[in-house]
């Protein structure tokens, strides 16, 4: 019988974890700081900044929150970013993707401090990774890694296809499954849109993550019987509810559970973990940045 996978009971136990850590750093007189920087007006980006900021609260991080308006200019935000990079307080910046179009992203990936940039996107912090010297995991690759140690799938020698090539999931989970060590050790392939017979690798796939971004892409017919499946996709289509959409994920979970081993539902499975492995970077950061050994799981 196929297992769904809790995301919600996952993350949690990683919050709970990191409870010994923040009292660590609070003996020594320091209290994790993560600052939210929001220049959009997508509904989206303000619930989920919402989220990040609750849950700084129920473990104890200090959440900062600037919002800034969607015609200021572009150095407006650059300027922001300065002050927070220089505030002993803030040790973890996350600027809520995507922005506004008159802003370059790259440019604002850049300029966020690589010890504060909890996200794992700049360029030192990518070159770290792929050197299999990683300082901070991007938050949901991270997270996809610890869903599978938390159910005990076995990644080394495993067969782990990838359908996405994205620089924040597809590209970062890739290297991290190459590396040596107990996490990794897989034999990853990295599917896209110009993949030809995607269905033929899919199906050799002992673990499948969806990653492209495509409303219920991944089907039954994709799947290898018993295979775990990692459903990265979160996308809104039109259904009849109150809110006239629902959250669907990159796999059709009704169909692809019937050969799935395991599988993770959308809403509920990486997301959560996302979230939490956000105020994970955010302790390491803050006991690096104060020369602290904090023991992290």
């Amino acid at each position: 019988m196929t297992e769904v996978i809790d995301g919600n009971a996952v993350a949690s136990e990683v919050r709970e974890s990191l409870t010994e850590s923040i009292e660590t750093l609070d003996a020594e007189g320091v209290t994790p700081g993560l600052a939210t920087v929001l220049m959009s007006d997508d509904p989206a980006s303000e619930t989920y900044v919402s989220m990040k900021q609750r849950d700084c609260e129920e473990v104890g991080i200090n959440g900062i929150h600037v919002e800034l308006d969607t015609e200021a200019p572009a150095a407006e935000l650059h300027d922001t970013i300065d002050d927070l990079n220089d505030d002993p307080a803030v040790h973890g910046i996350l600027v809520q993707m995507p922005l506004v179009d008159h802003v370059d992203e790259r440019r604002v990936l850049r300029s966020v401090d690589p010890m504060k940039d909890v996200d794992g996107f700049h360029p030192e912090n990518v070159g770290r990774l792929v050197a299999g010297n990683d300082r901070y995991r991007p938050c949901t690759p991270h997270g996809v890694q610890k869903l599978l140690e938390a159910y005990d799938v076995e990644t080394e020698g495993a067969n782990a296809v990838i359908v996405g090539r994205s620089n924040i999931v597809g590209k970062p989970l890739a290297n991290l499954l190459l590396q040596k060590a107990p996490d990794g050790n897989a034999t990853v392939t990295v599917c896209h849109s110009r993949t030809e017979n995607l269905a033929e690798k899919t199906r050799n796939a002992d673990i499948l993550v969806a990653a492209a971004g495509m409303p219920e892409f991944i089907d039954a017919e994709m799947v290898g019987d018993g295979a775990t499946v990692i459903d990265v996709g979160i996308n809104r289509v039109d259904a009849d509810t109150d809110k006239g959409y629902e959250l669907v994920g990159d796999v059709d979970f009704e169909s692809a559970k019937e050969q799935a081993g395991l599988i993770t539902p959308v809403p509920g499975g990486v997301g959560p973990m996302t979230r939490a492995m956000l105020l994970y970077n955010t302790v390491k950061a803050a006991g690096l940045q104060n020369d602290i050994d904090v023991e992290l799981p």
